[in-house]
């Protein structure tokens, strides 16, 4: 039997098959307002048309200084929820369920005049000294979330991801290398994530699943490993995350100490420890988009979900194709019959 194939249930999430489109940047934002636009339209849509299960939209920041350049997304106003209910709309026409990573580049907003961040401290060189936030500062960015979180249930997604990975805002606080604050989000790493959590979750339907992507390890020399994020895991859990969706790095430049997998797979490990760990659903990504390599890591039990990235940008139609080679047989659009 394929289990690639096979439908998932997540409290009112029900998804047809096991396949995510992981969100990916597109820098596309014509006028820098934050609004997605044709070429997003066209992005979105055609991966359903395509037979993905899950599509999850590009990080979308919480304010204009929380992208990492001008040209990203927002859910900062009303005025945003039109453009994105159109894309949303259209995506659940062809059977897949839509949601929206909603996040803060923090010390990695790369057109912010001065970058905000738990401390001021760098990524590199190569980047802005951010200014470290008030106790006070970081409370309006919870609220910020927050009402990021009813846009995006106004505009209708069927789930919503928080972005606490890569090194952009909520990895910031829980990273001990980064944050180096002596008040209350200094003295607890997590309380910044669930506090987010928590505030999110109350504007949420009490059916729809919270997801939440971490880094499961840092690469800086002297970064956290799997240990830390399980813990971290384990108090976002307690605060309402319904599923993670684990990747690794993204915090700074890649030290001596450990180095990131450069081959099919490599993230999937900390995936099923953080399944194992917490009895927790997970989203496995990484490279992941050679379809029995996929199919292996639901089939194993390493993760509940495959999340393709770049295998999506290559091809739209990545669904389709995988369950294809998997099973031999697919349902395409009826439009696409000939083709298949």
């Amino acid at each position: 039997m394929a289990h690639i194939h096979t439908p998932f249930q997540l409290k009112g999430l029900a998804l047809k098959n096991r396949i995510v489109m992981a969100p990916m940047c597109q820098y596309s934002v014509e006028a820098k307002d934050g609004k997605p636009n044709d070429w997003h339209f066209v992005h979105y849509v055609s991966r359903a048309v395509g037979g993905t299960g899950l599509i999850i939209m590009e990080m979308t920041d919480v304010e204009p200084d929380g992208r990492i350049t001008d040209y990203d997304l927002g859910l900062w106003s009303d005025e945003h929820i039109p453009a994105f209910a159109r894309i949303i709309s259209e995506v659940k026409k062809y059977g897949a369920k839509i949601g929206i990573q909603i996040g803060h580049a923090g010390r990695k907003a790369e057109d912010a005049e001065v970058p905000v961040a738990p401390s001021a401290i760098a990524v590199s060189d190569k980047y802005k000294t951010p200014r470290a936030l008030t106790t006070g500062e970081a409370k309006q960015l919870v609220q910020k979330y927050k009402e990021a979180a009813r846009r995006a249930v106004e505009a209708g997604v069927d789930t919503i991801e928080i972005h606490g990975a890569h090194g952009y805002l909520i990895h910031q606080f829980h990273s001990p290398s980064i944050n180096k604050r002596e008040d209350e989000y200094g003295q607890d790493l997590a309380k910044f994530g669930v506090e987010v959590i928590q505030a999110m979750k109350s504007v949420m339907p009490e059916e729809m699943p919270l997801l939440f992507r971490i880094s499961a390890v840092e690469y800086i020399d002297g970064g956290y490993g799997l240990d830390h994020s399980i813990e971290l895991c384990r108090r976002y859990k307690e605060a309402g995350v319904d599923m993670f969706h684990i990747s690794s790095g993204g915090e700074g430049p890649i030290g001596k100490e450990r180095k990131p997998g450069n081959y099919p797979g490599f993230q999937v490990p900390m995936a099923r420890a953080i399944k194992e760990a917490l009895d927790v659903p997970v989203i496995a990504v990484g490279m992941l988009e050679e379809p029995k390599l996929a199919e292996a890591t639901i089939a194993n039990g390493d993760a509940d979900l495959v999340g393709i990235a770049r295998g999506m940008l290559r091809d739209p139609y990545w669904a389709l194709h995988a369950i294809q080679a998997v099973t031999g047989e697919v349902t395409p659009p009826k439009q696409y019959i000939r083709g298949f």
